[in-house]
């Protein structure tokens, strides 16, 4: 038993809560899958960031992708593995905390409360400057971002009030709309034999790598594949979690993962051996440009608009990410019970949602009146949410090893499983880290040094998390007894989940 857990006595033992005050659902692999891959916003990460990757990591760029997929289905693998034999929702927060402690783990929550938080804050800004552009670019009048903004808060705050798989159906439509937009892409570089210089293999040549720089290369190759991290979440949602929560997990990285690639290796054919420097001189148009003139003229202002409805996909899954943290940490006890309440007749976490609603719009507001303009904001929220989840991501891989050292490798599992795959997880993820620290005006924008400052943001949520933990160890033990297994029947009072018609 770990020290944190001999501190909380007496065991607690209580009955479970009702079948009908908790959150349900019926979602299969696929709509789990594509739930989660909205988050990574597919045609927003090929038409921005793919370009990014190719201006850092040279020609081999498409390389870099497919090391970033290895690397994080080998995450994968020791994050499924750890759902399978623990079955609590939760994610990071319930894993982190049974393989490194509640205080770590209740830390852990925070930190993501706070990077999912700002990640879904930064959605609006983007969402709210590319629709106030693209008007402008089309003839439009001149509106401001901050009325786009609103709107757009509006539609993702309602949907998400609702049944998840509401919000999965969207996100399914968007997604499909998305991927199309990219294989079109794709099968038009094809169907014109390439590049200027035909298909080259320069690309996907390793020795490539040396005329980029690999660190900063990987590091935005991994930044747009965050999302699928999130199927855990979603577990008191799914038909089967031990079946549906693998498949969803593996498919995400190994679609992402090899669309990325496909569509990093075309787009640097496209432009041929001056791809590097169409990135560096306008990375934003590198796609859209490339895609109006190898398909047709009208997909550059599609894929712009595209690019706005991806975001607002991306919102929605972020927000209800976001949501099942609050609602899971009310139901610990951790914050307020109230956030735990579940909607009678919508089955959702209602009233954690609409907290999520309001928590951001008190961020927007504050940002919109610092930052009249709203430039950067969103590059600023996206990148400092990164490094966090990031860091999340890092502490789950050696959560999983310290877990399985605790507990032992199971009879379904082996020590690839359990310690070698969340090891070189721990290693990569780790190492991304601290790149992303080094190089943190790459990641959020502005001079070097400038921003640093933020990730006091993320270190404080880590301390004021980790800080209230050990305040339940002292003075409110049946808390600190239930934190990270709400779901175990460990946890302190089945009154913390409610049915409310709210």
């Amino acid at each position: 038993m770990s020290s944190d857990a001999a501190a909380a006595s007496p065991r607690i033992t209580t009955a479970q809560p009702d079948s009908g005050t908790e959150l349900s659902g019926r979602m299969g692999a696929t709509s789990l899958m594509l739930t989660v891959l909205a988050f990574s916003a597919p045609i927003a990460a090929v038409a921005g960031f793919i370009p990014f990757c190719i201006q850092f990591g040279g020609p081999g760029a498409s390389f870099i992708f497919a090391v970033a997929t290895v690397s994080l289905l080998l995450f994968a693998v020791g994050y499924v593995t750890m759902t399978k034999h623990l079955p609590r929702p939760g994610s990071f927060y319930a894993f982190i905390t049974a393989g490194l402690g509640k205080v770590t783990g209740l830390g852990s929550a925070f930190l993501a409360v706070v990077s999912y938080v700002l990640m879904l804050g930064g959605c609006f800004p983007f969402i709210g400057m590319t629709l106030t552009e693209l008007i402008s670019s089309m003839g439009g009048p001149e509106t401001p971002w901050w009325l786009w903004t609103i709107i757009a808060w509006t539609i993702v705050s309602v949907l998400c009030y609702f049944h998840i798989e509401l919000s999965a159906k969207i996100l399914s439509v968007a997604m499909v709309l998305e991927v199309t937009i990219v294989v079109i892409f794709n099968v038009a570089v094809l169907v014109h034999g390439g590049g200027p210089q035909g298909f080259a293999l320069a690309p996907l040549n390793p020795a490539s790598l040396s005329q980029g720089d690999v660190g900063i290369g990987l590091l935005f190759a991994i930044m747009i594949f965050l999302g699928f991290e999130a199927t855990a979440v979603f577990r008191d949602e799914v038909r089967d979690p031990d079946t549906t929560i693998p498949r969803a997990t593996y498919g995400a990285v190994a679609f992402v993962g090899v669309l990325y690639t496909v569509s990093c290796y075309l787009l640097t054919t496209a432009y041929g051996s001056n791809a590097v420097q169409a990135a560096t001189d306008d990375p934003k148009m590198m796609f859209p440009s490339a895609i109006g003139h190898l398909a047709a003229g009208f997909f550059t202002q599609l894929t712009f608009m595209m690019i706005i409805t991806s975001e607002l996909a991306a919102a929605i899954s972020v927000h209800n990410v976001a949501s099942r943290y609050f609602y899971n940490l009310g139901r610990d006890k951790a914050l307020p019970a109230f956030f735990a309440h579940v909607h009678l007749r919508h089955h959702s976490p209602a009233r954690a949602s609409v907290a999520v609603a309001i928590v951001v719009a008190a961020l927007l507001i504050i940002l919109g009146i610092t930052h009249p303009e709203g430039e950067g904001l969103d590059a600023q929220l996206f990148g400092l949410a990164t490094v966090g989840i990031l860091t999340l991501m890092a502490l789950v891989s050696f959560a999983v090893i310290v877990w399985f050292s605790r507990k032992g490798i199971p009879a379904d599992a082996n020590v690839f499983k359990c310690y070698v795959a969340p090891g070189l997880a721990t290693i990569t993820l780790g190492g991304t880290v601290v790149l992303s620290v080094l190089h943190f005006d790459l990641v959020v924008g502005g001079e070097p040094g400038q921003n640093l400052g933020l990730l006091i943001v993320l270190a404080a949520s880590l301390v004021i998390g980790a800080g209230l933990a050990l305040y339940f160890r002292s003075a409110k033990p049946r808390i600190f007894a239930g934190l990270g297994r709400a779901d175990t029947g460990e946890a302190e009072a089945p009154d913390a989940v409610i049915p409310t018609r709210m």
